[in-house]
């Protein structure tokens, strides 16, 4: 498998598992993801940025995700628990993974890809949140090395305010 940025080509792809993660979440009833985030705008957004990034295996994107090495506000506030660290971190936004592809371990080879980046960068900590209902992310976090901290709210967007678990690996 190889995890690079992602390329204006992955778009098409990258918004069909964007759209299998939504529709995922939807059955489960779970409102993440449900208000027009992420779309497309976004993720080209995310290429101009050089945060966005994808997991190819068989030269097929089969995950991708954006990897931020700035401060997010919304973690400045963290609820009913707190961070295990107080230092610099990365942090980990939209990972979803094909349904082809889950339960295989591609999350956590992706978790394994950010830390490397995130040392490189003398950073030894990736802090990463989502709903408080999706609980196969929960687990897949958990299974990553990543442990429960607390509540954040996020900010901005179509998801201004929502409630999210956070969670934090240190290495």
């Amino acid at each position: 498998m190889e995890f690079r940025k992602t390329v204006k080509a992955d778009v098409p792809k990258v918004m069909e598992i964007i759209n299998q993660a939504k529709d995922y979440l939807k059955g489960k009833g779970i409102d993440q993801w449900q208000k027009g985030y992420p779309n497309e705008e976004l993720i080209n957004d995310d290429i101009e940025k050089g945060i966005g990034y994808v997991m190819v295996k068989d030269g097929e994107v089969i995950a991708t995700t954006a990897i931020s090495f700035e401060e997010e506000s919304a973690y400045n506030k963290i609820q009913e628990g707190k961070w295990i660290t107080e230092g610099e971190y990365s942090s980990i936004h939209r990972i979803a993974v094909a349904n082809s592809q889950k339960g295989s371990g591609v999350m956590g080879e992706m978790v394994k890809c950010v830390q490397q980046m995130s040392l490189e960068r003398g950073m030894h900590s990736i802090k990463i949140d989502t709903h408080e209902e999706n609980l196969s992310m929960q687990k897949a976090m958990e299974n990553s090395g990543f442990k429960y901290c607390g509540v954040i709210y996020l900010e901005g967007g179509p998801e201004d305010g929502d409630k999210r678990v956070a969670y934090e690996k240190v290495f």
